[in-house]
């Protein structure tokens, strides 16, 4: 009797656990609002490049001198490698322009389409699917 419901949990448990990474994944339009663009000018603090989205974090130093550390999501880790840009591209204390989109929630979190450092080169950090600066 008590077989059947252990194989039952176990069969359960296997299809929460499959079904979890799922649940978690957002679109762009749950989170961001693309007529809300965002231009901020700061200093990588720190890239985490890890699934399901690669998300790296900028100090920007705000007119009344006060810092203020937002966060920007991006492309899936091996969607950006596909397209030549790894990890080496966001480096730690480097001056970046980021060019996004504001979360629907107000916090400092962004949507980072497009990175610009100081000598013109840039990297687009989103996934093609969800880049709203693309046709």
């Amino acid at each position: 009797m008590i077989r059947p419901f252990l194989f039952l949990g176990l069969v359960l448990s296997l299809v929460l656990t499959a079904a979890a990474p799922m649940l978690a994944h957002h679109s762009f339009s749950a989170e961001y609002d693309e007529t809300k663009p965002v231009r901020v000018v700061g200093v990588i603090t720190k890239v985490e490049w890890q699934n399901p989205h690669v998300w790296y974090y900028v100090d920007v130093k705000g007119d009344d001198g006060k810092v203020v550390n937002y966060a920007f999501s991006g492309g899936a880790p091996g969607q950006l490698m596909r397209r030549g840009i790894m990890k080496s591209a966001l480096q730690i204390g480097a001056t970046i322009t980021v060019d996004g989109f504001k979360a629907k929630d107000g916090s400092t979190n962004g949507f980072g389409a497009k990175v610009t450092y100081p000598d013109g080169r840039m990297v687009f950090t989103a996934g093609q699917a969800n880049d709203p600066t693309k046709p």
